[in-house]
């Protein structure tokens, strides 16, 4: 795996599917499917039925990338209108750094944990709490360095909503990635002689910027 085409974000979400799922194949709806993350999923898990969900088909894919997804569903998820995914289908559903953006993220959560398979996995990933308090910085540091985050939600939240919706949630808390944090040195001193701007995601891990929560469905 390239590291340098990855975000500590797809790396966390990875693994917990990797030791969940290993190589064998299996269905994923990856909720947020913009950034060329088929390509990325594709990479990681090659025997994985892929669909992506967006608003935007293109945004920021390429060719290659639409080819890679089996399916694609264009929609604003905050109608709640998720009739053309199948129901009781997909062994994981992964939704990270979508619902900050929506103001109805957890109706949003309840209306796709039909898609999802009894067994089968949901990895959620946010800003938590602790983003609203950190310095402010050009790429997200703060919360609101983003004007289209519009809502802060918490392990504590999302774990009483899963958990009154049929599933049991396996882990949650601050989203730290033991490589990036330790890289962050040396990602800073890269940005530094590449002379380009500091982006406040190199120290997303070191400061605890994102939660998590990985839950089983019953």
């Amino acid at each position: 795996m390239n590291l340098k085409a990855f975000s500590s974000s797809f790396i966390t979400k990875f693994s917990f599917l990797k030791r969940a799922l290993g190589n064998k194949s299996f269905r994923l709806l990856d909720i947020g499917a913009g950034n060329h993350s088929a390509t990325k999923a594709k990479t990681v898990f090659p025997n994985c039925e892929y669909h992506g969900v967006d608003m935007e088909r293109d945004y920021n894919n390429s060719e290659a990338d639409l080819k890679l997804m089996d399916a694609f569903y264009e929609m604003d998820l905050t109608k709640l209108n998720f009739t053309t995914i199948p129901d009781n289908y997909f062994d994981a559903i992964q939704i990270a750094h979508v619902i900050e953006h929506l103001y109805n993220g957890d109706e949003v959560i309840k209306g796709l944990l039909p898609k999802l398979k009894s067994g089968g996995y949901i990895y959620l990933e946010y800003p938590g709490e602790k983003s609203t308090r950190l310095p402010s910085m050009q790429g997200s540091l703060n919360f609101k360095d983003d004007p289209t985050h519009v809502r802060v939600y918490s392990v504590k939240e999302l774990t009483a909503l899963l958990e009154a919706n049929g599933c049991k949630v396996l882990k949650g808390g601050l989203r730290r990635n033991g490589w990036f944090i330790m890289a962050t040195p040396f990602r800073i001193i890269k940005t530094w002689v590449s002379g380009k701007k500091l982006q406040g995601n190199i120290f997303w891990d070191l400061l605890g910027f994102a939660e998590f929560v990985w839950a089983r469905k019953n």
